[in-house]
């Protein structure tokens, strides 16, 4: 019969770190996928006014926003300081609602289509005239869904 030893004197095994760098690359890929990064850079200033009855909107991939406000410091030598449309990271006419419309609907599945929701940022000091204005344009664009972002009051 054999007699079993203890063995004496030696250490554990290393750990092997040759798939180390794959498992970062997977992570790194991973983290560059799911992030969502800034849909549009805000040109114009934007203070909602407060609500008491807010309701989320449920799909934020079918909602698109427009940006109605006088431009920030910044652009304020290049678009001057009356109230603008901005949509996207551009600033835009009325005459482009459609175009910006109907460009959101092509990123669309066809079957959603009908969900979509336009989002209406609108500062507090801007007067209702240019909004009717782009209300107007929406209705001709065919989009009738339209949302009011506000913040909420805080008591």
């Amino acid at each position: 019969m054999s007699r079993f030893r203890k063995k004496r004197g030696k250490s554990s095994p290393s750990i092997q770190t040759a798939s180390l760098p794959d498992i970062i690359f997977m992570l790194l890929f991973f983290f560059m996928v799911v992030t969502v990064l800034r849909d549009a850079e805000i040109i114009v200033q934007v203070t909602t006014p407060e609500a008491t009855e807010l309701t989320s909107l449920e799909r934020k991939s079918l909602v698109h926003y427009i940006y109605i406000g006088r431009p920030v410091e910044r652009y304020q030598h290049i678009y001057g300081t009356s109230p603008r449309i901005q949509m996207g990271d551009a600033i835009r006419g009325l005459g482009d609602i459609a175009m910006f419309v109907g460009e959101h609907r092509l990123r669309v599945p066809e079957n959603q289509v009908p969900a979509i929701t336009t989002s209406l940022r609108v500062d507090q000091e801007v007067t209702m005239g240019i909004v009717t204005d782009v209300k107007t344009e929406l209705r001709k664009a065919e989009q009738y869904k339209v949302n009011y972002s506000t913040r909420p009051r805080i008591d």
